[in-house]
């Protein structure tokens, strides 16, 4: 990476490659190699990991900070959150939203049906995309805080659920669903979408974790 940079951006560019997948479970984070990565010294480097361990997605290990491994059992209670508050979300959404939060996710609804046969980050990162647009169209910071930490769990997930057959494309037409009852301004047929939509996800990870661990 040309040219020297801070920590707040150095922070932000290794969150977003451990939020792509960019980075397996147990991948160690070392001060030296970031360093001569970004150009810096180690205490900017130092400053970037300790706020990526205080969000979760890097944890200590017998090397040092390596990417956070997964726990099966943290990743279903994340889930079981999710479902909760994900539909107060949505409810709060068809009150909230306005015309522009209408035509964001509808942008993005359109963009992910156009991709062909994306890959696993892609789906990852297009997903989370569309829910962060329903979050903001809450105007609710307390929740959209809530889900984001709860979301950055989730990507110590191996593979994405998104990856079973069939699921990308119900997946598309449950968030075309979703679009509908926020355009209706259907406060209760927006959350229990959203808590069904959630469900299944959670249903698809259990099964995965099933055969993983099984």
């Amino acid at each position: 990476m040309a040219g020297k940079v801070d920590a707040a951006s150095m922070h932000g560019e290794l969150k977003a490659e451990i939020l792509r997948g960019e980075h397996s479970p147990g991948t160690p984070f070392r001060e030296v190699a970031l360093a001569e990565r970004f150009g810096v010294s180690r205490t900017p480097v130092r400053e970037a990991l300790g706020r990526l361990q205080q969000e979760g997605l890097l944890e200590r290990g017998t090397r040092g900070l390596q990417v956070r491994s997964l726990d099966p059992e943290q990743l279903m209670q994340v889930y079981d959150l999710r479902i909760l508050l994900e539909g107060q979300a949505a409810e709060e959404a068809a009150a909230a939203r306005t015309e522009i939060d209408l035509v964001r996710l509808n942008g993005l609804l359109a963009r992910d049906r156009a991709l062909q046969s994306p890959d696993n980050g892609t789906r990852l990162r297009t997903n989370i995309e569309f829910h962060e647009a329903l979050w903001a169209a809450t105007r609710n910071p307390v929740l959209q805080d809530l889900l984001d930490r709860l979301a950055t769990h989730q990507v110590h997930a191996p593979t994405s659920t998104l990856t079973t057959p069939g699921r990308w494309e119900q997946s598309l037409a449950e968030h075309a669903a979703l679009l509908d009852h926020l355009r209706e301004r259907d406060g209760a047929a927006a959350r229990e979408a959203m808590r069904a939509h959630m469900g299944t996800a959670r249903q698809l990870r259990l099964e995965m974790l099933s055969r993983a661990l099984g």
